[in-house]
Formats: C-alpha cells, sequence, structure tokens
C-alpha cells in the first residue's frame, strides 16, 4: 500500500498558495484492507474512506470509463494493479494532476510543474471533453489565479468550445452548476469565470440571460464602458471588492438582465429595464438553483437599483417605499447588500471605479433615524395593529423630512 498526496494541496503548495484541504490517493490496497486499518468509507460511486484520526478523504486509486453523457456517466474501476500514474490521467488539468509521496517528492507525469510555471491551465488528456463540468471548473480556476497571471491553454479552449457544440455542457445539472458558480463567485475575480464561459461559448447555454447582454449598447455619458456585457463584469468586479458576500457578488452579476430585452429602435436607452429583469432572473435562479437568499436580494437590487441612485433626489414617502422594500427594518444586512450592490453598480463604469457614492451613507442615515424610533411610546399612545403600523410610518415619514431639510 503506498499513499499520497494530490490534487489541489499539491498544486497550491508548490503555488505558494494558501490550501487547508488535503486529499490522498492510495495505491495497491483493497477496500477490505482500509477498513482493517480504521478507515470510514464514505465514497457512493467508488471507494472513499475517512481516515480514523484525522478525517481526511483517501481514494482507492480508480480508472474511468465513459458510459453516458453528464457528469454522472461514467463507470469506475478500482484495483490494486491501478497505477497512480492511471489514477492521476483521469483528472481535469496537468496543475491537478500531480502527486507527492510519503517524503515530499513530487510525482509529475503530465507536466503539472511545468505548467505551473508558465501560468498555463492545460488538459491532460482528450478525455476532458467526457465531463462537462470540466468547463466550469477551468473557468473557475482561470478566476481563482488571473491575479497571479494564469491563462487558459488555446487547445483546452478548443475542447472547450467542441464540448458546448457537441451538447454535452447541456448534461450539466443545476445542482453541479450552482456549486462551481459559488466557488467562483468567491474568487477574487470571479467577472473572469463569466468571460471564460463566454470565451468558449458556455455561458449562452448556462446563463443565457447573461450572455444575451454582450453587444447591448448603453449612453455613453453614463456608460463609458457603453456595452451592457462588459459593464456587468465590471460591478461584479467592484462587487468583489466591496464584499465577500456571495449573495452580493450574485446580485451584481445579474441586476441588468432587463437590458437584454429592449427592443433595438430604443437603444441605447433602456427604459423599465428593471421590471423586465424579473422574469429573468427568476428563470436564471431556477435553471441554476441559486438559494432562495440570493435570489431575494438579486431582485432586490434589479427593481430598486435605480432608486438608490437617486437616493438624495427621492421625496421621502419614495425612501420609506424603498427601506420597506427591501425590508430593512427586519433584515438590515439585507439592506447592506443592497447598498454594497448599488455602490458597485455606480462604480462598475469605466474611469469611474474610484467615484463617491454619498447614496449609500443617506440610506443608511435615513434606516438609522427610522431605527431610532421608541415603538413603546407609540404604542402608550393607545394604537394596536394596523393603526400601530400606520403610526409607526407617520413617525418614519416626519424622520425622513426632517432628514430631507438637513
Amino acid at each position: 500500500m503506498n499513499i499520497y498526496l494530490v490534487g489541489g494541496a499539491v498544486r497550491d503548495k508548490h503555488l505558494g498558495y494558501p490550501y487547508s484541504e488535503r486529499d490522498w490517493v492510495v495505491v495497491g490496497a483493497r477496500p477490505e484492507e482500509m477498513e482493517a486499518q480504521g478507515f470510514t468509507p464514505v465514497g457512493k460511486d467508488f471507494p472513499v474512506f475517512l481516515h480514523p484520526k484525522t478525517r481526511e478523504e483517501y481514494a482507492l486509486a480508480r480508472t474511468e470509463r465513459k458510459t453516458a453523457p453528464g457528469y454522472t456517466g461514467f463507470q469506475f474501476h478500482t484495483a490494486p494493479d491501478v497505477s497512480l500514474e492511471d489514477d492521476l490521467a483521469r483528472r481535469d488539468l496537468t496543475i491537478n494532476a500531480m502527486a507527492e509521496d510519503r517524503n515530499g517528492n513530487l510525482v509529475d507525469p503530465y507536466g503539472g510543474a511545468k505548467d505551473l510555471a508558465s501560468k498555463t491551465l492545460r488538459h491532460v488528456s482528450p478525455a476532458f471533453i467526457e465531463d462537462p463540468v470540466r468547463v466550469l471548473r477551468v473557468a473557475r480556476f482561470a478566476a481563482r489565479y488571473h491575479h497571479l497571471g494564469f491563462t487558459i491553454a488555446e487547445e483546452t479552449l478548443t475542447l472547450m468550445r467542441q464540448m458546448v457544440d457537441s451538447g454535452e455542457v447541456d448534461h450539466l445539472v443545476p445542482e453541479r452548476v450552482w456549486k462551481e458558480m459559488e466557488k467562483a463567485l468567491g474568487e477574487r475575480h470571479p467577472e473572469v469565470f463569466v468571460q471564460s464561459l463566454r470565451d468558449c461559448g458556455a455561458l449562452a447555454k448556462i446563463l443565457p440571460e447573461v450572455d444575451a447582454l454582450f453587444g447591448v449598447p448603453q449612453p455613453e455619458q453614463h456608460h463609458p464602458e457603453i456595452d451592457t456585457g462588459l459593464h456587468c463584469l465590471m460591478v461584479l468586479q467592484q462587487a468583489a471588492v466591496l464584499s465577500a458576500a456571495i449573495p452580493v457578488r450574485f446580485a451584481a452579476l445579474v441586476h441588468d438582465l432587463g437590458k437584454g430585452t429592449t427592443p433595438e429602435e430604443e437603444w441605447p436607452r433602456h427604459i423599465g429595464h428593471e421590471q423586465r429583469t424579473l422574469p429573468l432572473l427568476d428563470t436564471l435562479c431556477e435553471r441554476i438553483a441559486a438559494p432562495k437568499e440570493h435570489k431575494r436580494l438579486a431582485r432586490l437590487v434589479a427593481e430598486y437599483h435605480t432608486h438608490c441612485h437617486r437616493a438624495l433626489e427621492l421625496k421621502p414617502t419614495t425612501l420609506l417605499k424603498v427601506l420597506k422594500a427591501a425590508d430593512a427594518f427586519r433584515k438590515p444586512q439585507q439592506f447592506e447588500g443592497f447598498l454594497l450592490c448599488c455602490e458597485a453598480d455606480a462604480r462598475g463604469r469605466t474611469g469611474l471605479e474610484q467615484r463617491d457614492y454619498p447614496q449609500a451613507d443617506y440610506l443608511r442615515t435615513a434606516l438609522r433615524e427610522c431605527q431610532s424610533i421608541d415603538n413603546r411610546e407609540i404604542a402608550a399612545q393607545g394604537f394596536t395593529g394596523q393603526a400601530f403600523g400606520e403610526a409607526l410610518d407617520r413617525e418614519r415619514l416626519a424622520r425622513l423630512q426632517a432628514l430631507k431639510r438637513a
């Protein structure tokens, strides 16, 4: 029995990049031998075990054979005679197909170290095209290591395009799409994930509502970048600077979907795009199994971001409407996410990345003014039920009117 450290831990160790999880491959063992040594079996499709002390995953070396479309259409084979090189050959990228033995010696049969040095994301073998999830994974790694200068090898992009053209990508299931997208949104440059999917044609299959934004113009005086798709990538980039929260980043990406349905004769204006975004957003969220929290914030930003941009001009009644629509009194954290998205939208424009956004602080102040109201004083006046809510709103409006005059 020989045990090797594999995958991301080896990659990031040699890259000098932080990592927390370690995965292991066991060569020359049978499942019953692993259990005899105290390992706990957890694998459903192939033998994977948890170490009795560290609880890290140890998988028996395996090979795989494509039997049906999609990422589940594989037949796996494990046996003591399956070599480490055989196991590494089934991995997606060369930089993920390296291993280390017990003494820290590198096993690199497919040139992963060379591709690390050249900052290249390259497939291990033509079998890359058999798993559609790899399109998402490569785009995610492009986002993860973009700041280090990594790019996707042209021949790998070619295979990714083939997977789109052949319909292999059509077999992705919503839960797996969201799992990879969620990870990508958490990276330093999530916009690279979206751009990489577009480069290979997969964005039109996975997020067609976002893909439809590219090539749609906006007024140059407000959007020097002009292209709506480019604007949304810039907004996502700014959101990543402002917040690590995935719901905020997701909402930033999809806030302008309605602009993709504006009739060409109305370009570059997009009157009513906020409301047109909502059904498109609902469809997108269902397709990729986005969590309810993410969808809720995304809908809020889509419908009310232009209100936020005009916050300093809004009447107190409209201001209160926005606060209530955002559920700001019960969910102040959600409201803060909304404000960060709107700030990212204002800054996601060529040459305006450092612009001030006083609207957000104004709305924060408005919320604090309303939160400072003592509900007990209103209750002491005898108001209950609906009458209490109306009295509370009157006091909120009075506070907002005073803020407007200040």
